[in-house]
């Protein structure tokens, strides 16, 4: 490693590419042969690339009072797996319960606690829902503000208002705690102005809102894009107009991800660069966010750079926004190089970061390198998921090697995954590119036979295909079949049927269909149609470029898991070794999902988990 970096001299890692050259680049304890190519970009042949490597966790030396301690802790961890097997966590209790003596009130506690730390709200709520009915338990105050809490998480409003509405009966007063969960169930149902009114009631007559309350009513403001709704209650605590305390951390997190959110990158920015002036501390997620707005890897770089020479240490995201911005540039050869840095370094891979080295290759379609990344998963103990395989073959369609993908599909439903639109538009634009309108419609029969429902983008693929072929008037029957299946065209799908179309009455039809009939286009020898500014050679890819093909085909057929849910044709990954948080946390709960690197383009959502 020290004689590359000496080839390297001050540069950073990350920056490297003009020094490598004919040079053999040393990672660690592997060794890479790098070679140019003839378009003068660099080639990373595998050699050894992704060799194992130990992530050595520090056991936590267990200290027991007792034997009796000892087996009483041994039989609640017992319990607790059998709860996380069975996804039941009442039927569990019961089978502990086997005679007249009331369960242990320290184990009840300590499993509601440790669900809570994990966010498994729905067994928090299950639990509180069955100690109500049980006489030895004596439900008490701080159980219903649990149990409104875990309503509020779960965004079940209606349970939240009945609990409350039992608590006004009973005596008990509002305290913060209950309004913000109420105003947190409102917002995760999307009842934002509700959660608003919550929010200005608690400031008018009580009780006071707590920081946690602003950071709820900040992020319940911004995922309804009521960006000034949010701005202005930030401006007040900047202000110090109606709290005695000063936004912190979280809030300037939040409100950054609002102008990213927003398209005011600029804004983002001055508040990025107010935090040290307030003497708000900036972590790794503070750089995350900003290193997610850049689209150019040379930018993200400088991100990072700055981000080590502030002392602090990158993160997962930190290594797979890097990662991302190189793969989406076609710089292979540093995308791995970070990748490498990144276990190195003793940072554990998420599925996500596989995923995006994955693509880093797949787009450029270099099939043996990206088979590399897709065993490696494995042998790091990280199971593929269906975005994984999509974008393996992916790898495939990109190297117009289409007996490798169709041999790969096969493998995908051998392994028992069901393919999804993306995987079968994947295959399409593969022939696609082929000018095989034949293969296409076979390929778009195989998915309607087995049920899979197309969008609009499997609309513009066959309607650019049949239009390349000379055969406009199929491409205007399909563009026309986009709209009565209920996918009014979009622009794109508009500019390729006026690209397609050649002679004038073809042009006249073309104009009449899109809508813009003011508009002639003259396509020119360089490719470029004149009247659009849309380059020809993207207008033919019908939407599935190489970078966007997941997020162009995954509508409204794919499920979710970013750093959680994950179903066919994911828009995230599940994310292994989520450290247990507090509550103070809550905010961030579904921060999992923010990352989302299904699609490989920068994504609305914002991950501040680390």
């Amino acid at each position: 490693m020290e004689a590359a970096m000496g080839t390297l001299g001050s540069q950073s890692p990350l920056s490297f590419s003009s020094s490598l050259c004919n040079a053999k680049v040393s990672c660690g304890l592997l060794v890479y042969n790098v070679k140019i190519k003839s378009n003068r970009r660099l080639e990373v042949v595998c050699q050894g690339m992704l060799a194992p490597r130990k992530f050595v966790r520090k056991k936590r030396e267990e200290v027991f009072k007792d034997a009796a301690d000892e087996a009483k802790q041994k039989n609640w961890r017992k319990m607790m797996s059998e709860i996380e097997e069975s996804g039941s966590a009442v039927s569990i209790l019961k089978t502990q319960r086997n005679t007249k003596e009331p369960l242990p009130r320290d184990a009840v506690l300590g499993t509601l606690v440790r669900f809570k730390q994990l966010k498994r709200w729905n067994l928090v709520s299950e639990i509180l829902q069955w100690l109500r009915t049980q006489h030895w338990w004596d439900f008490s105050e701080m159980d219903f503000l649990m149990l409104v809490t875990a309503y509020g998480k779960l965004g079940d409003f209606s349970k939240a208002e009945r609990v409350l509405k039992y608590m006004n009966k009973k005596g008990y007063r509002q305290t913060v705690i209950s309004q913000t969960a109420l105003m947190e169930a409102y917002g995760r149902a999307k009842q934002y102005e509700k959660a608003e009114a919550v929010f200005h009631k608690m400031q008018a007559s009580g009780p006071e809102p707590s920081p946690i309350t602003y950071q709820i009513i900040l992020k319940s403001l911004v995922e309804g894009d009521k960006y000034k709704e949010a701005e202005a209650i930030f401006e007040d605590l900047l202000n110090e107009k109606r709290a005695s305390f000063k936004p912190d951390q979280k809030m300037f997190h939040m409100m950054i991800y609002m102008y990213k959110k927003a398209g005011d990158y600029t804004q983002a920015r001055k508040l990025f660069a107010q935090m040290p002036e307030r003497g708000i501390p900036q972590s790794a997620v503070t750089f995350n966010s900003l290193m997610s707005f850049e689209a150019d890897y040379k930018e993200v770089s400088s991100i990072y750079d700055q981000m080590q020479r502030a002392g602090l240490k990158p993160d997962v995201v930190s290594y797979s926004l890097l990662i991302k911005a190189y793969g989406k540039a076609r710089r292979e050869d540093e995308a791995l190089a970070v990748f490498e840095e990144m276990l190195d370094a003793g940072v554990r891979p998420t599925r996500k970061s596989y995923n995006i080295l994955l693509d880093a290759f797949a787009i450029s379609g270099l099939v043996e390198e990206a088979q590399t990344v897709f065993k490696t998963m494995r042998r790091h103990r990280v199971e593929p998921d269906l975005c994984s395989y999509t974008t393996m073959l992916l790898a495939y369609v990109n190297a117009s090697d289409m007996d490798g993908a169709e041999k790969f599909f096969r493998r995908l439903k051998e392994d028992g995954l069901r393919p999804n639109v993306v995987v079968y538009g994947t295959l399409m634009k593969g022939y696609s590119k082929l000018d095989d309108v034949d293969k296409v419609m076979r390929v778009y029969e195989r998915m309607r036979v087995q049920g899979v429902e197309p969008n609009q983008t499997i609309f513009t693929t066959i309607m650019d295909v049949h239009g390349r072929n000379s055969d406009f008037g199929n491409a205007v029957i399909w563009f026309n079949e986009m709209e009565t299946r209920g996918y009014p065209p979009d622009k794109k799908a508009k500019n390729i049927l006026l690209s397609l179309a050649k002679t004038p009455e073809e042009q006249q039809e073309a104009n009449e269909l899109t809508g813009n009939g003011a508009i002639q286009l003259e396509v020119k020898p360089n490719g470029m149609i004149s009247g659009l500014g849309v380059d020809s050679a993207d207008l033919h890819e019908g939407g599935l470029t190489d970078t966007g093909h997941h997020h162009s085909l995954n509508g409204a057929s794919t499920t979710n898991v970013l750093n959680g849910s994950n179903g066919t044709g994911s828009s995230s990954f599940d994310d292994e070794d989520n450290e247990d948080d507090d509550d103070d946390d809550d905010y961030e709960e579904d921060d999992d999902d923010n990352l989302n690197f299904v699609s490989f383009k920068d994504k609305r959502e914002l991950n501040f988990a680390t």
